[in-house]
């Protein structure tokens, strides 16, 4: 198998977690590590054991489940020492007592703090009716700062506790200024005493670690939100401050002696979206009878939205992210358990018929927010969907190597190349999967 890039090919939720967790238990080879490459904390990737346990990775690696398998947070991580101190402690009460541990960060990771998240929150609420639909947890604020201002913190301050304290003091007071009534945060004192004790607690590196980390084994690059939402690629303003195409990993593994990975793709065989933005496909009916019970209405994101297959969204992710060489197709089980699911084949937008939206280079942000205007007035064109992963494999012009049936790594099968490959002692999801009720991923 090598180095795989996982990828959402949506609006995210499509399923990157349990697909990452499958690699890691019962892929094809073992594999060593999870690198982290884009986003932050307020990544939800939910993993459901065999035995039934569940957990929401945010910013460790979806295969922490599976012992030996490291997580390495890059340098295009946006890291919350906060949240990943619960996050891990969440893991300890399931029986993962030594995800800390296996845990490193680059010490280049830029670092989001309380100051971020009360920013981010204030910002969201001042927008009114016209949210853009944020997490909350201040990754966008972080990515922001960053770009204005050189002594944003970052994860190596951590072991310097005086440099910290400089740079959360200058964040705190350009909170002040930029949002006088806005939420009450912490003092620099606390939170810098938080801080140096996550860098006592975790091991912080430099870039060559993860030179050495690629050489070692197979690892597996776990993105995170989908294409549809990347800062420059997605409809604007509805759109996260990160890339989510697999161009970042891709970079590591540039840098890191010109290592190849598989560009595996990840998409449900229906769609999604999690709050505001345009969707076309969306169905009301969809959404009312497919619930599930990891993603519902949240106070900043806003409500979770379900819809019909995307041919013409998904040809444009596929298009932007500069291809894909495989696919992983999540929640077979509903497309097998309904008989009304649809595919949209193209968009009527102003009398006209449209298969593909257009993809320009990276950068005119004016260009994608005039894409949203056109989205917005979209009709869906739609043909029965009968056959989920033979639809996607002629739309998007590649193979789908695993099917997912279910929330665990049981409910899940390899095909064609990657089944054929599968390393001794790995077990195998049955052929046909007794998966009859909606599941979680």
């Amino acid at each position: 198998m090598g180095h795989v890039i996982v990828v959402d090919l949506g609006f995210g939720d499509a399923g990157k977690g349990t697909v990452v967790d499958r690699l890691c238990a019962r892929g094809p080879e073992p594999v060593h590590a999870v690198v982290r490459f884009n986003g932050g904390a307020q990544a939800a990737h939910n993993v459901v054991a065999p035995d039934g346990r569940h957990h929401t990775f945010a910013q460790f690696g979806s295969g922490t489940f599976t012992p030996g398998v490291r997580t390495h947070l890059s340098r295009f991580m946006m890291v919350d020492p906060l949240a990943l101190a619960a996050e891990a402690a969440h893991l300890r009460s399931l029986g993962v007592a030594d995800a800390l541990d296996r845990l490193t960060v680059d010490e280049d990771a830029l670092l989001t703090t309380p100051y971020h998240r009360a920013a981010n929150r204030a910002r969201e609420t001042a927008r009114g009716a016209a949210r853009h639909g944020s997490c909350g947890v201040g990754v966008g604020e972080t990515a922001a700062y960053a770009l204005a201002h050189d002594d944003a913190p970052r994860a190596g301050d951590c072991l310097s506790p005086a440099r910290l304290r400089r740079r959360l003091a200058a964040l705190r007071d350009w909170y002040r200024a930029e949002f006088p009534d806005g939420e009450p945060v912490p003092d620099v004192a606390e939170c810098a005493d938080a801080f140096t004790a996550f860098g006592e607690r975790v091991r912080i590196v430099g870039g060559e670690h993860l030179h050495r980390l690629v050489r070692t084994g197979d690892v597996v690059f776990e993105g995170a939100q989908g294409v549809l939402l990347d800062e420059w690629h997605g409809f604007h303003p509805y759109t996260t401050w990160s890339t989510t195409t697999f161009a970042n990993a891709e970079t590591l593994l540039a840098e890191a002696g010109g290592e190849r990975a598989v560009r595996l793709g990840v998409l449900r065989a229906y769609a999604t979206r999690h709050g505001p933005g345009p969707f076309v496909t969306e169905d009301p009916v969809l959404t009312a009878e497919l619930p599930e019970p990891h993603n519902g209405t949240g106070r900043w994101q806003g409500p979770f939205r379900v819809g019909h297959l995307d041919a013409v969204a998904l040809r444009y992710a596929v298009e932007v992210a500069g291809g894909v060489d495989a696919l992983a197709v999540t929640h077979l089980d509903v497309a097998r358990a309904r008989g009304d699911l649809r595919y949209c084949h193209a968009y009527e937008i102003g009398g006209r018929r449209v298969r593909r939206l257009p993809a320009g280079p990276p950068g005119d942000l004016r260009r994608q927010a005039a894409l949203t205007e056109r989205l917005m007035a979209a009709r869906p064109v739609y043909a029965d969907l009968t056959d989920a992963v033979a639809v996607i494999e002629e739309t998007l012009a590649a193979p789908v190597v695993l099917c997912s049936y279910g929330p665990t790594a049981d409910d899940k099968e390899e095909r064609g190349p990657w089944a054929r490959r599968r390393g001794p002692g790995r077990s195998v999801a049955p052929a046909a999967p007794m998966c009859p009720q909606p599941a979680v991923m």
